[in-house]
């Protein structure tokens, strides 16, 4: 790669700067500067948007270093810098800044510097110039590239998660990025399918069949050849995607038959149930079991959400179902309790009880509501909305569409609020390309409105969780969906459904 003579000056005089600090000045070496300082610092220095890099990173580790220990993948630190036989992003990024593999494995705002300036090294690969690069959308294709993915589907499905973080914004440890209007330019990704959009699981109805290299896991015929008795729950030390990846590259010599992702319990298969994916350590219990993969890392409690724990005890139960296990802690277990396993996942942040109780059967919301378009007396839009059934993808019988505007005029979901506390909101819509980039849903908390940013472009006809909003009692308009958006295309009001957490 190349670098203009403005652009090595710049990079020159930034890793000076910075080598200057690492050598003892407190501007960058107190233990306590914020991490959000650490962010903009990189930023400026890199000239990379800092919310998209604050979101890259999130999307990665939710900000946790992990004291410098490697991901599964060999990833380190906040920024989840690469070093393992096919990918050498750590030693890139080292190269770039000039400082050592060691400092950005273990020093946090390193570690920041050094995927700042591989972020920025793939924009200028792309060719974007200084008003591109002032856009945070114009990034996709070098937040893609940044994925180390091994198919265009994972490097989508990558950034769509990046940015799905801009639109419904972070707020974690001293960090903050508020939801914003960001319309994702995927160029080269543009007509790639959607992970969601390929091939169903072949074993279980509510996955996505994406298949693990075949070098990292055995053939077999179960549960002839072997009686499956066990299901194994495993955290993936990873990203969601990072982990599909990872089980596609042939070098990782692991696997497991199912992954789930954190944010709103997707599952992918990627080892047939009757085949013997190697993520126990231990040839008889991998023979015995389906092992399963939920995305996060065993020292951070954030990665476990509700929709995970939901999502992965529905499969949980129907393996159980389907090969007549017990549903009982002897027979679903997690990694370290597999004999002679050097793993400690699930971890100490699994919560057993409430995994278990789902798997049971119980943990149903204490109380849940959905709103569809068409409920009577709780739905309004005006004349300006439309009604379509173009999209299979929909919830009922229809849904709603109008242009973006310079003015809210926003379709309305009632409901009735059974007592002031903490409610999950989610949100249900058909993706099309030709739908908004941005759209933005408003909930109607107890401290005011709030709005969040979804793109009706993609992850549509399932539910979508915008978060969790404290909310009063009573009976009002609780999610709203505006009409302002600088975003593209239609904005969809379909339905959306509100739970108490």
């Amino acid at each position: 790669m190349s670098l203009s003579p403005k652009r090595l000056t710049a990079l020159v005089s930034s890793v000076l700067a910075a080598l200057l600090v690492f050598a003892g000045q407190p501007a960058i070496a107190a233990k306590d500067t914020p991490l959000s300082d650490a962010f903009a610092r990189a930023a400026a220095a890199q000239d990379v948007p800092r919310d998209l890099l604050v979101a890259l990173a999130y999307a990665e580790t939710h900000l946790d270093g992990h004291n410098g220990e490697p991901s599964a993948s060999g990833g380190y630190g906040v920024m989840h810098l690469v070093s393992n036989p096919t990918t050498k992003a750590l030693e890139k990024a080292a190269g770039l800044t000039g400082l050592t593999a060691k400092k950005l494995r273990a020093d946090t705002e390193a570690n920041i510097l050094g995927g700042a300036a591989l972020l920025r090294a793939n924009a200028d690969e792309l060719g974007l110039d200084q008003a591109a690069r002032k856009d945070p959308g114009r990034w996709y294709e070098a937040v893609a590239k940044y994925g180390n993915t091994a198919s265009p589907q994972l490097a989508r499905l990558y950034a769509d998660a990046v940015y799905e973080l801009l639109g419904l914004g972070i707020q974690t440890k001293d960090v903050r990025v508020a939801p914003q209007e960001v319309t994702a330019d995927r160029g080269q990704y543009a007509n790639t399918r959607s992970l969601s959009a390929e091939a169903a699981s072949p074993d279980y109805p509510d996955a996505t069949w994406t298949a693990a290299s075949s070098s990292n896991y055995t053939a077999s015929s179960r549960p002839s050849a072997y009686a499956i008795d066990r299901v194994i729950i495993h955290v993936t030390q990873g990203s969601y995607a990072g982990t599909i990846s990872w089980f596609q590259n042939s070098a990782a010599q692991v696997s497991a038959h199912y992954v789930v992702k954190s944010s709103n319990g997707a599952i992918t298969q990627m080892v047939r149930d009757k085949d013997i994916a190697w993520h126990a350590g231990n040839w008889s219990y991998n023979t015995r079991s389906i092992g399963i993969e939920h995305e996060g890392y065993v020292s951070e409690a954030s990665w476990f959400t509700d929709a995970m724990y939901r999502s992965s005890a529905a499969l949980t139960s129907y393996i159980c179902d389907k090969y007549g296990i017990p549903k009982d802690r002897s027979h679903i277990i997690g990694h370290v309790e597999v004999p002679g396993a050097d793993h400690t996942d699930p971890g100490p942040y699994w919560n057993w009880t409430t995994y278990m109780n789902y798997v049971t059967g119980g943990g149903t919301p204490s109380w849940t509501t959905t709103v569809d378009n068409a409920t009577s007396g709780q739905f309004t839009a005006s004349a300006n909305w439309g009604t379509s059934t173009y999209s299979t993808q929909r919830y009922g019988a229809d849904y709603r569409f109008a242009d973006p505007v310079s003015a809210s005029d926003a379709a309305w979901y009632q409901a009735t609020i059974p007592s002031a506390g903490t409610y999950r909101v989610e949100v249900w819509y058909p993706d099309d390309a030709g739908y908004n980039s941005a759209a933005p849903y408003i909930v109607a908390t107890s401290s005011g409105n709030q709005t969040v940013y979804v793109d009706q472009r993609s992850g549509g006809g399932s539910w979508h969780s915008l978060g969790s909003f404290s909310l009063n009692a009573g009976t009002a308009n609780v999610v709203g969906v505006s009409r302002w958006t600088s975003g593209t295309g239609y904005v969809i009001a379909d339905a959306v459904r509100i739970s108490k957490v």
